[in-house]
């Protein structure tokens, strides 16, 4: 077997053991069936994938009915959901691979097609700076609360559908991102203004999971949290403003963060003379408290073992996984030669991807089909702005 460092095994704090470095990231298949339920065909996808990674994080599931982004994603609203979850977390935990339900809510990122008719919601009435995106409404005290509360039930329906952990995804500019933003965040009550006010939701979040965990938990049980380091919106997110949350969320009960950018070692996209890789920098400011879960553009062994010399603790391989459901496998059986970086429409069936899926790579990322090693390659998200709102272009990440 090869001698990769991120064959290795990890242990966190809480004691759960990773049989390997390896994370499938949540990627936005949009099999679901029209509720939100699992799907047949997703859990044929998930079960070709499972077994060999360390951990395997789920697409995007939302937190209740306002929160839904797109059709076809996956619901964690109801109890309803749990019996087809609880399939989907015992077929992502074979042979050990650790299964992760990320959880969210898509605020602005949403349209009122997607909620019913209903008007979108987020933390101000401020519309996403990108054509065709409707203007939310702002969600009142009281629903921020609920919102909160929702978001802790949800991680209690993974606990009892006996998943491994909750992922939070406060990344790719969805409502936990809006109330830290200062371009969707215009409050001027507790819940915006200042950059601690504007932290108080993402923070709000955390606890109450965590509170949830430790109430309902009865085994250890992984609490990780997914960030965007920067916007390009004015005013939007700076690279300092992400280092001082990620400060405070390095102390919070988390067990990683899971850091959402289109390449690995991608330096700032708002100041082109700082040539420090972003990660290099988060990786400073956490300063061991926590581990990081790196990713963007990854396909070969090559570079994974690039990602594990630079101190990084996990790498998220998206894109590929995609490709090639065995990779981890064909690298432990010294057959390298034999991964697969290329789709052909043939392959589908063999990949069990659907046609909403195959339709859904397509629409958002042109080069699916075939491997890209340019080290500026892009993100499937960097694409969002040219699709209509629906697609849920916003979680298709092919690297995250």
């Amino acid at each position: 077997m090869s001698n990769y460092k991120f064959l290795k095994p990890y242990t966190f704090k809480n004691g759960v053991t990773v049989k390997n470095r390896v994370v499938i990231p949540p990627m936005t298949e949009g099999s679901s069936l029209a509720d939100g339920s699992v799907s047949d065909e997703e859990l044929a996808y998930f079960k070709q994938r499972a077994g060999g990674v360390g951990i395997f994080i789920s697409p995007v599931a939302n937190i209740n009915p306002l929160g839904k982004g797109f059709p076809g994603e996956l619901s964690v609203e109801d109890d309803k959901f749990i019996p087809r979850l609880r399939e989907m977390a015992e077929t992502m935990k074979i042979n050990g691979t650790r299964a992760i339900l990320q959880i969210f809510s898509a605020g602005r990122m949403s349209n009122s097609a997607a909620l019913g008719g209903q008007q979108i919601v987020s933390a101000s009435a401020v519309a996403a700076p990108r054509e065709g995106f409707e203007t939310p409404r702002a969600l009142t005290e009281d629903e921020i609360e609920q919102t909160i509360k929702d978001f802790g039930q949800a991680v209690r329906r993974a606990i009892q559908a006996g998943f491994d952990g909750v992922e939070l995804h406060g990344a790719n500019t969805y409502l936990i991102q809006q109330f830290f933003s200062p371009h969707s965040n215009r409050r001027n009550d507790e819940w915006g203004g200042s950059l601690e006010k504007r932290s108080k939701f993402p923070l709000a979040v955390v606890k109450e999971a965590h509170h949830i965990i430790e109430k309902y938990a009865s085994k250890p049980f992984i609490l990780g949290y997914r960030i965007s380091p920067e916007e390009i919106e004015k005013p939007g997110i700076s690279l300092d403003d992400t280092l001082w949350l990620i400060d405070k969320l390095a102390d919070q009960p988390i067990d990683y963060l899971h850091i959402s950018m289109g390449t690995v070692f991608r330096t700032s996209l708002n100041n082109k003379d700082d040539k420090e890789p972003i990660i290099e920098k988060i990786k400073h400011q956490v300063n061991g408290r926590v581990p990081l879960i790196s990713v963007g553009s990854i396909e070969t062994p090559q570079q994974a073992e690039k990602v594990m010399e630079a101190g990084i603790d996990f790498v998220a391989i998206g894109r590929e996984y995609i490709r090639e459901p065995r990779w981890i496998q064909k690298v432990m059986d010294n057959d390298e030669n034999a991964i697969r970086y290329t789709i052909s429409p043939s392959d589908l069936a063999d990949l069990n991807i659907t046609n909403a899926y195959w339709e859904l790579l397509q629409t958002t990322f042109h080069s699916i089909m075939h491997v890209s090693n340019e080290p500026d390659s892009p993100d499937i998200t960097d694409f969002s702005d040219k699709l209509a709102p629906f697609e849920g272009a916003q979680e298709l990440k092919s690297d995250h």
